[in-house]
């Protein structure tokens, strides 16, 4: 299914200097793991605030970061699994982050409830429902299956709605349920790619 996540090859294209500056000089993948995460604590500042444009430019830095480490990784032939993990862990943090920046806009704003949850309920509702995608993906690759990405709702859908969440924090509740459902769908998107794949008579052969 398309989602923002098809933009990703093309967003590392646009970074290509970074990946060659970063060969040339044997930069650390993980360093850009690190810039990734930094990103991630001032848009999260800046969503509290609700400075969105300020939090589109610190999550595009964001999502730059998660790019360019496993292309810097791959260009400079020093993958590693520890890397794949420190990927993973940044890539969660960086998530808890920016949640964490709607958590406190949503009780510097406030807001009536919806549906008997307040903003803040939603927004935590959200927080968790948004783990969904990667806890089927990690749940497959442990089981044999390619690391799944992408899907309807991903990160980046994340993030915009974040940025869109700063730009007009009485919606957040209406962001909130937008983003409980996509991660849902995408969940079950991936779950079923994995259904496919490790049920397939190529992989029943190789087992």
């Amino acid at each position: 299914m398309p989602s923002l996540y098809a933009l990703k090859p093309w967003y590392t294209r646009r970074l290509h200097r970074f990946v060659a500056g970063a060969v040339a000089r044997g930069t650390s993948p993980d360093a850009f793991t690190a810039v990734g995460v930094l990103g991630a604590v001032l848009a999260g500042a800046a969503i509290a605030l609700g400075w969105w444009l300020p939090a589109l430019v610190l999550l595009a830095v964001r999502l730059a970061g998660a790019n360019l480490d496993g292309a810097v990784a791959r260009a400079r032939g020093v993958a590693r699994p520890w890397g794949f993990v420190l990927n993973e862990l940044g890539d969660r943090v960086s998530d808890l982050l920016m949640f964490a920046g709607l958590a406190v806009l949503a009780v510097r704003t406030g807001g009536d409830a919806v549906a008997g949850l307040t903003p803040l309920s939603w927004v935590l509702v959200a927080a968790v429902a948004a783990t969904l995608p990667t806890f089927v993906s990690l749940a497959g690759a442990g089981a044999g299956t390619p690391r799944f990405n992408g899907g309807p709702f991903g990160k980046t859908e994340r993030c915009a709605f974040a940025v869109f969440a700063a730009a007009v924090p009485t919606l957040l509740p209406a962001v909130a349920v937008v983003v409980v459902v996509g991660s849902v769908l995408t969940g079950v998107v991936r779950a079923l790619r994995a259904h496919h794949v490790l049920t397939s008579p190529v992989t029943r052969a190789g087992a």
